[in-house]
């Protein structure tokens, strides 16, 4: 297998939790302190070593497009004032990998936006980053991405980040079937998409970030709809575990859902307090607010 260069990147989802203000701003699009969730997202992608990126919108979601084009006026203008600072900002997201788009159609599913990736892909593995999550790794130098496609390598199959979760929250999760191989690295059996606590395998959880052989394709094209009509890509991938090796990684780092509401709050919290020049005050307004 050649390395890993490729990404998709799924961002056409509604956002049904996010409404009434997903009617008009993708939930990709929304700010962690002042940069959007999927600005961070596309950052790890090329830190990992990623050169070309498929993001997958919908007709509603041109605004996630248009942000990662160049603004010729707003340059020249900021060039012309000297505001080198702002200018490297504004200029920073068009230039951390060759972007390229794709309308999902019809809202059939994470399945069906990752099988839209498929010519993009060809016969290379391909990396998958959902869009509305932010996944920050203990060490800045290996984002997680960049230790799936570690795993890819050295073991020679798929790589799914995994993480840890409460026994009372796996119903909410695809758990891992899978068995310790050791240096926090699985061997995946079987996928179970949101089991019982009872039922449940393990308590690692898939953690929004793959990376995928191109068999992958070939086992969302033969997998029928489910759950709401929709192709799951869980379900593909139980059919992928079944053809080959595959692999979970318990990856060091933090997993931030910016998919609800809640978890967006959090990020920002989070995110803000590892700004030097806004950390003080962002503290001082917790403390205050925690204290009344």
């Amino acid at each position: 297998m050649p390395p890993v260069r490729k990404a998709i990147i799924p961002a056409a989802g509604f956002g049904t939790r996010f409404l009434p203000i997903a009617k008009a701003v993708p939930k990709e699009m929304l700010p962690i302190v002042d940069r959007p969730v999927i600005d961070y997202v596309v950052e790890e992608a090329a830190a990992s070593g990623i050169t070309d990126i498929l993001i997958v919108i919908s007709r509603d979601k041109r605004a996630i497009e248009e942000f990662f084009h160049s603004h010729p006026s707003l340059e020249a203008a900021l060039r012309s004032k000297g505001k080198s600072s702002e200018l490297a900002i504004v200029s920073a997201p068009n230039q951390r990998a060759r972007l390229h788009f794709t309308w999902q159609q019809e809202m059939l599913g994470l399945g069906d936006a990752v099988l839209l990736g498929r010519t993009f892909a060809g016969n290379d593995p391909c990396a998958v980053l959902l869009g509305d999550t932010i996944v920050t790794s203990s060490d800045p130098a290996n984002p997680v991405t960049a230790q799936l496609c570690a795993a890819f390598n050295s073991h020679g199959g798929s790589a799914v980040a995994l993480e840890e979760v409460p026994e009372d929250k796996v119903s909410r999760y695809g758990i891992a079937d899978a068995t310790p191989i050791g240096d926090r690295t699985w061997r995946v059996h079987q996928w179970v998409e949101k089991p019982s606590r009872e039922s449940a395998p393990s308590r690692m959880a898939i953690a929004s970030r793959y990376v995928f052989s191109p068999a992958i394709f070939e086992c969302l094209a033969a997998t029928p709809k489910g759950l709401g009509g929709e192709i799951q890509l869980t379900d593909a991938m139980r059919l992928l575990a079944s053809r080959e090796p595959m692999f979970g990684v318990q990856f060091n780092g933090t997993r931030h859902d910016i998919g609800n509401p809640a978890g967006f709050i959090k990020a920002n919290l989070e995110f803000a307090l590892q700004r030097p020049e806004m950390a003080d005050s962002i503290r001082h307004t917790i403390n205050s607010l925690a204290g009344s």
